[in-house]
């Protein structure tokens, strides 16, 4: 068992910054203490393995994204980031733990899906993965299925109010989850689009010649989010089902989502980097089919209606809790061009995976957001949202050594995967969506369970790293 010893870092929480040194012992933590601190002996430093020296940096808990599509099957492809792959870029990135969707597509069986996913999983990852379940066939032997998920460490599961003939689901099938959802303790995960009213607008579209990339966005029109959303919330308030929102784009769903909780109910959201810092006019518009890389669902918004501003802004107030990324990749050589000359066939995901957390600490450092409520929306509330508090996105006596020493004196350029400008990143993408994005700090060294997995700008970690990590409840129904 290797004792790891951080020293002289500003430990960073949901509720405060202070200079603290951190004790892991094997993948556990054992003990904060104040620097100089003789509790454990006068010379702590000389009694353990390593030291670690996190001067003028901040120790904060590994990241948490609760959002992830790796190997996802979609529109005749598949996501080109592999569980391995995915997973190694994560924690480039500061982020020791994702929860993937497992897929119960139509006519399978839910834990015919589920085993599936283990089977993609297991022995791969170089971070600790769980697993929400996608019910894509809502049925009698579904809804049964459900009743066994927490067992298996599966504490949420998601519906899609979007794309008919995939995953689509009724309002009386999403009635009928909801129902077990409020039964079984369940959080309902909900794509919250209007997947008829869509495929109408898509029609017309391609119909008038219009299949430039943009359209995406006009097609799925922040109104059909807007609708849907405020569906969800009826139905989870018919049900008192928990209801968490995935990937809000638009500034009238946060509306939807707030007035729900200022009325008590359990309803979240989560909304991702593409939606602060991307725009339909500047990226889905780009010229020729150059849009096709920011094509994703929900659609990037108008920046010009104030969506990207709003948004922040919720993340302040907490009428949005926390930043996922729906990383679901895919190159834009022989993926995103199935869509040329038909936007409705881009496959639609963007690759962040490896981001989120230098992406929103810029938000620290342009004012949008504090130091502490970085730590939260990236890590303890993630953590909390989908039963994993404790162990994941926390630093105290108990947790796992998961543990991220980010410089705020570094520098990260965002670039392709290999040029000769030491503009890097590590997904599994021939392009990136976040090229030319400075940021104004860096990931200096990534621990998971007490591993050194990323030091110096090199990767230490090996694949299998990684565990399947059971969620329990939700920590963070009010």
């Amino acid at each position: 068992m290797v004792t790891t010893l951080i020293q002289n870092g500003t430990v960073v929480s949901a509720t405060g910054r202070v200079q603290a040194d951190v004790l892991i012992d094997g993948e556990i933590i054992v003990a904060v203490l104040a620097p100089g601190s003789a509790l454990l002996g006068n010379d702590l430093a000389a009694s353990v393995d390593r030291v670690i020296d996190a001067t003028g940096k901040y120790v904060i808990p590994g990241g948490v994204d609760a959002h992830t599509h790796m190997q996802l099957p979609f529109g005749g492809t598949a996501a080109s980031d592999t569980f391995e792959t995915g997973t190694r870029a994560a924690a480039w990135g500061g982020t020791t733990t994702i929860v993937d969707f497992a897929v119960q597509s139509y006519g399978q069986r839910v834990f015919d899906g589920l085993a599936a996913w283990h089977e993609k999983a297991a022995g791969n990852c170089a971070i600790d993965y769980g697993f929400h379940q996608i019910i894509g066939d809502l049925n009698e032997d579904s809804l049964q299925a459900m009743d066994g998920l927490l067992d298996e460490g599966i504490s949420s599961f998601k519906l899609f109010m979007a794309y008919p003939g995939v995953f689509y689901s009724d309002d009386a099938q999403v009635l009928r989850a909801m129902q077990k959802s409020a039964e079984t303790g369940l959080m309902t995960m909900m794509h919250a689009e209007n997947g008829p009213a869509i495929d109408v607008l898509v029609t017309q579209l391609l119909a008038e010649g219009k299949t430039d990339p943009y359209y995406h966005g006009v097609a799925r029109a922040w109104q059909l989010e807007e609708e849907a959303t405020h569906r969800a919330i009826m139905l989870a308030n018919l049900t008192g089902a928990p209801l968490y929102v995935v990937h809000v784009s638009a500034k009238q769903a946060v509306e939807q989502i707030a007035a729900a909780r200022d009325h008590g109910q359990n309803v979240f959201g989560e909304t991702c980097p593409q939606y602060l810092y991307l725009s339909l006019e500047e990226n889905l518009g780009a010229p020729g089919f150059e849009g096709a890389k920011w094509v994703c669902s929900t659609p990037l918004r108008s920046k010009a209606e104030g969506h990207q501003d709003h948004l922040w802004q919720s993340l302040r107030t907490n009428d949005i809790q926390m930043v996922s990324t729906d990383h679901c990749p895919f190159c834009m050589k022989g993926q995103k061009e199935l869509g040329l000359g038909d936007f409705s066939k881009i496959p639609n995901g963007i690759g962040s995976v490896e981001h989120r957390l230098d992406l929103l600490y810029q938000g620290v450092v342009n004012g949008r957001i504090s130091l502490e409520r970085w730590v939260e929306i990236t890590a303890t509330t993630p953590a909390r949202m989908f039963g994993l508090y404790g162990k994941k996105g926390v630093i105290q006596p108990g947790a796992d050594g998961d543990i991220v020493i980010y410089d705020p004196n570094g520098h990260t350029s965002i670039g392709l995967p290999v040029n000769g400008n030491g503009k890097t990143h590590h997904m599994n993408m021939d392009h990136s969506a976040w090229e030319g994005y400075e940021i104004d700090g860096h990931v200096d060294t990534v621990l998971s369970r007490g591993k050194v997995i990323i030091d110096d700008s090199s990767y230490l970690g090996s694949k299998g790293d990684g565990r399947f990590v059971k969620r329990g409840l939700s920590q963070y129904l009010i």
